[in-house]
């Protein structure tokens, strides 16, 4: 199979309502949500969950109320202010440093593994969707992403479908850097401003650092053209096609209002560059 990555620099672009419209235009493929701190995929593709599980990793601390002298050197010395006046750990406060454990002078401390979120295999009328739900201030998320994207290949190899097809998370961290290892291609979707343009250069960094191929979609390209202009000329400049240039229209609201991929809604000027965009990712994986 081959995988290929939805990728934006920064939130807002756009990114997600592009991968549902994806969904629904490819064929034999499993889809993936990796952006697991802030999964929103399902709200377009309407998962039924088939498979639960919950994720766990990373330590907090506890305290044995039994074996506590409450001595107060573990609360003195934790600067993330964890621990309250009844010798009691706040898990959501509790950075699992872990160095209460090693300076308890009782051994009254222990760190224990910790439910960190669930991810899920569902069906979808476009196919399997696998996705995960981190739970809050929980942190490893690109250990989750990692998950993620194996129960997705397994899912591909048992049966015998062509692509993978992720909705990767904004940003340039750990998220983004396990979304892209071993990929066979990375869609970044962009939009003409100077937030967009600035992030764009970063996210192809990135890239360009683990030598991954690399191809650009410009969303709501009309909103500023003269930026479109530099982000095109950047492109190119860089050896990157721009598959796309998809323009700004009040119809994709109104997909998202009914729960819809755009191209689903209606078949108009953007429902057409979506599908163009398609073809060139197609292409290149073939």
């Amino acid at each position: 199979m081959k995988e290929v990555v939805v990728l934006s620099g920064k939130g807002g672009t756009g990114k997600t309502s592009i991968v549902a419209s994806l969904a629904s235009l490819a064929k034999s493929k499993v889809m993936v949500d990796c952006d697991v701190d802030a999964a929103d995929l399902y709200l377009l593709l309407k998962p039924v969950a088939q498979e639960n599980h919950e994720f766990w990793s990373g330590q907090k601390a506890v305290i044995t109320q039994d074996r506590c002298t409450e001595c107060g050197l573990c609360r003195e010395l934790c600067r993330f202010e964890a621990i309250n006046d009844r010798f009691v750990v706040d898990p959501v406060s509790c950075e699992g440093c872990g160095f209460c454990y090693n300076i308890c002078p009782v051994d009254a401390i222990t760190m224990s593994e910790s439910l960190s979120g669930h991810w899920f295999v569902s069906q979808t009328r476009y196919g399997p969707l696998v996705h995960a739900r981190l739970g809050i201030a929980q942190e490893n998320s690109g250990k989750l992403v990692a998950l993620v994207r194996q129960e997705a290949k397994q899912i591909a190899e048992v049966q015998g479908l062509s692509y993978i097809i992720s909705d990767g998370p904004p940003g340039i961290g750990c998220p983004v850097i396990s979304s892209i290892s071993g990929v066979d291609l990375v869609l970044i979707v962009t939009e003409p401003t100077l937030s967009g343009m600035h992030d764009l250069e970063r996210v192809i960094g990135v890239c360009h650092h683990f030598a991954v191929p690399v191809i650009v979609g410009i969303n709501k390209y009309d909103i500023n053209e003269d930026n479109s202009h530099q982000i095109e000329h950047y492109c190119h400049s860089q050896k990157i096609e721009i598959a796309a240039r998809i323009p700004f229209d009040n119809v994709v609201t109104e997909a998202l209002v009914q729960g819809l991929p755009v191209v689903e809604y209606s078949q108009n000027t953007v429902a057409h560059e979506i599908a163009r965009l398609w073809r060139a990712v197609a292409e290149y994986l073939s």
